[in-house]
């Protein structure tokens, strides 16, 4: 089904030939190199050299993040948006009850899109990436989106998914630095069997590549025969949910499929055909035999947790077991045992939504499963979001939306909350289906102190439709019977022309931004001290550590554009201690910054080891390897907030969240072995003279009590610009003090 090559391969005449088979000469290496679609998009982004330096063509976020972004830019120095910038509506649509927060937020990003130049979609209109597949992507193009599933790949647009701080940098002017990364192939051949669809590719995809870090922070390339067997609305859903394999981002060779789907919308002009020269030389290969591919279940609590429904139906107790035990560690009461009866899985619910799963051909092919069938009176229950109001209308004119809610479906409206735990939460242990993009632990609901634990699976719209028609037993749709042939899609934008306000390119600079009492501004952040003084807050033993886990979502979302309420929610189902810990810290360094010397609680804990004067305090976050899933900023901002100046981990589970450490000014340690404790004292001298004279490896000493050791610690490789942030405590600082921005 999936297979892995873990060397250099070569495109040659349609198939890929391990290098060591090649024979090809460094000087025909050298131009093969440049023979992906990759490398010719990013060179035309300013991909020069090892080290790029990119700018991209539309900017794209939501509602829990664009209020930041706007701030953080404007304290920076930004007037204009230099680049199209789309604020789209579609997280913050439904979370708070009984206050005007979320309408405050969309307020502000209405009266922004106004005073600096912008896109602005209305809520319930559509997810952003599905907007942005409608109406912005371009063949050849970049969009960088501050969200993780920014993935415009099967339209022949490179995606990337960062924090704020990195489309801050876009707003002023400024470029994303990064290494030259490598590109893999995946190669596709085969045609799906009925009832297999795009999650299904996309989970076998992430089992083969995410443990293994086979394409962390790679580009994946689509290629081979296999491409024109899919319908461009089955390679988008497979394309977004290359996020789970920690990829960089993605993009695939386009054809006259690609040409049509423009074309249905009004973009034909944005279309070119793109494919890798022959041969073209890849870093690695994976290769997807989509003949072979069968239904897939990911089950809590990863996207990587992976088996197919056959494998797991047969061996439900035993795998649900192991599940089990994972979930105990959050809830001593967590259990899905109950869910096997009679030899079969019984879910509660089931949602298809979102950027993955709320396309036309998912929604209509569920449709045609369940027409002339129930879901059942009992417990079980299907909920369907439309990923854009296009799409809805184009499901009501073809019947399927009136097929679904008989079968006992509820249709909803264009919305990604059931992606991250703001809306359909399951029942606690219940196990809910879902064709969308993540079940981490802790995200969809899930609140273990006060003994709710919410367990979710990953499916394909087709076997969740296949289940709902059987009453909620888990079902694969493999080789079901049903008509896989649906009505043509005609899109219809006129309620785009109605409702999206349409300002990029045209800013007034009068306009006054609209301002709800939520709506809060950055609190001051202090650049780098001379020496710094670490207390270790917090210590997380998980082998990863989510985004999710570092601030929640679902109800904090309401609190996003508000720093100091957001803080308070910071590891709160982790380490609920956390906050207070880094509080009494962040107290402490405001009172050494207004007498000059380190409080006298703690000079007695440090007995003569570290200089009163000179020395700054500060709090950090010890874990294993931090960051998987979201590209919150807030993740690292709340720790900033909350007087944060490092993390300290083995490795960062992605770049994003390593970035959003450093454009908030807090050092992104890793350490070999860092065995350290809550309490624990990190000191560095002359750590801010080091860092700017280009060091990356610092020798600290750990004082526990009256003990002391040595620990070293390393920063990675940082660009110049990173360093400044860093020692300047911030992005804010560094622009803002910079100025002269070429926006």
């Amino acid at each position: 089904m999936v297979k892995l090559i873990r060397q250099g391969v070569y495109y040659m005449e349609g198939r890929l030939v391990k290098e060591a088979h090649a024979f090809m000469t460094s000087d025909k290496k050298e131009k093969a190199v440049r023979g992906t679609i990759s490398y010719g998009i990013l060179k035309a982004h300013g991909g020069q050299g090892e080290v790029l330096s990119l700018r991209f063509d539309a900017l794209a976020s939501h509602d829990i993040t664009y209020v930041g972004i706007v701030q953080t830019a404007k304290a920076s120095g930004m007037t204009k948006f230099p680049i199209p910038y789309t604020l789209t509506n579609c997280h913050n649509s439904l979370c708070a009850v009984g206050g005007t927060i979320n309408a405050d937020d969309h307020a502000f990003g209405l009266s922004a899109a106004k005073k600096y130049g912008g896109d602005f979609v209305p809520a319930h209109l559509a997810v952003i990436h599905q907007y942005m597949r409608e109406c912005v992507a371009k063949s050849g193009g970049m969009a960088l989106g501050s969200d993780s599933h920014t993935r415009y790949g099967a339209l022949g647009m490179l995606g990337v998914g960062e924090g704020g701080g990195e489309l801050v940098k876009q707003l002023l002017g400024r470029t994303y630095d990064i290494p030259r990364p490598e590109i893999i192939a995946v190669y596709l051949k085969g045609k799906l069997r009925r009832g297999v669809g795009p999650q299904d590719v996309a989970l076998a995809l992430i089992k083969a590549t995410y443990r293994n870090n086979f394409v962390k922070n790679k580009i994946l390339e689509f290629i081979g025969p296999g491409i024109a067997n899919l319908s461009v609305d089955l390679r988008c859903g497979i394309d977004v949910m290359t996020t789970e394999t920690a990829c960089l981002s993605s993009v695939w060779e386009t054809d006259g499929k690609t040409r049509e789907y423009y074309a249905v919308h009004g973009r034909e002009g944005d279309f070119r055909e793109l494919h890798p020269t022959q041969p073209a030389y890849y870093d690695g290969a994976v290769t997807i035999d989509l003949s072979r591919v069968e239904p897939m279940i990911a089950l809590p609590f990863h996207p990587s947790n992976v088996f197919t429904i056959k494998e797991f139906t047969e061996h439900a107790d035993e795998i649900l077991s192991n599940v089990e035990a994972q979930g105990r560690k959050l809830n001593p009461s967590f259990s899905l045992s109950h869910l096997v009866k009679d030899g079969k899985v019984h879910v509660t619910q089931a949602v298809i939504a979102g950027c993955a799963g709320g396309s036309y051909e998912n929604l209509a092919e569920a449709a045609e499963i369940l027409r002339e069938k129930s879901i059942g009176t009992g417990e079980f229950e299907l909920s369907v979001y439309p990923a854009s109001q296009p799409i809805a209308q184009a499901l009501n004119e073809g019947g399927y939306s009136s097929v679904l809610m008989r079968a006992g479906a509820v249709v909803k409206t264009a919305f990604c909350g059931p992606c991250f735990g703001a809306g359909d939460i399951p029942q606690n242990n219940g196990l809910s289906i879902r064709h969308t993009t993540r079940n981490f632990e802790n995200r969809e609901g899930s609140k273990p102190a006060e003994g709710q634990l919410a367990a979710v699976a990953l499916m394909d719209a087709r076997s969740i439709a296949a289940t709902a028609a059987n009453g909620g037993i888990l079902t694969s749709a493999l080789d079901l019977n049903y008509n896989k042939r649906i009505k043509k899609y005609h899109f219809d934008g006129t309620v785009y022309q109605n409702r999206v306000y349409h300002g990029a390119g045209k800013p007034q600079a009068d306009a006054e931004l609209v301002y709800g009492p939520n709506i809060a501004d950055w609190p001051s952040f202090s650049p780098l001290g001379k020496h710094l003084l670490i207390k270790i807050v917090s210590v997380l033993d998980d082998p990863v550590t989510t985004t999710d886990e570092l601030i929640p979502s679902g109800e904090t979302s309401s609190y996003r554009s508000n720093p100091e309420r957001l803080s308070e929610f910071a590891l709160s189902r982790k380490d609920p201690s956390y906050v207070g810990r880094a509080k009494s810290v962040r107290a402490q360094e405001e009172a050494r910054k207004e007498n000059g010397t380190l409080p006298e609680e703690v000079l007695k804990e440090l007995h003569g080891f570290v200089p009163a004067a000179g020395t700054a305090l500060g709090s950090a976050v010890v874990s294993k390897k931090p960051g998987d899933g979201s590209a919150r900023e807030q993740a690292a901002s709340c720790q900033r907030v909350l007087g944060g100046v490092a993390n300290i981990c083995r490795e960062y589970a992605t770049k994003r969240y390593r970035s959003n450490l450093i454009n908030w000014g807090m050092l992104p340690f890793t350490a070999e072995k860092p065995d350290l404790k809550v309490g624990d004292y990190v000191y560095l001298e002359n750590v801010a003279e080091l860092l700017k004279g280009g060091e990356t490896q610092f020798r600290a000493k750990v004082i526990h009590g009256k003990n002391i050791k040595d620990l070293e610690l390393s920063v990675g490789s940082l660009t110049p610009t990173e360093r400044e942030i860093l020692l300047r405590g911030c992005l804010i600082n560094y622009y803002r003090e910079e100025g002269n921005h070429d926006a």
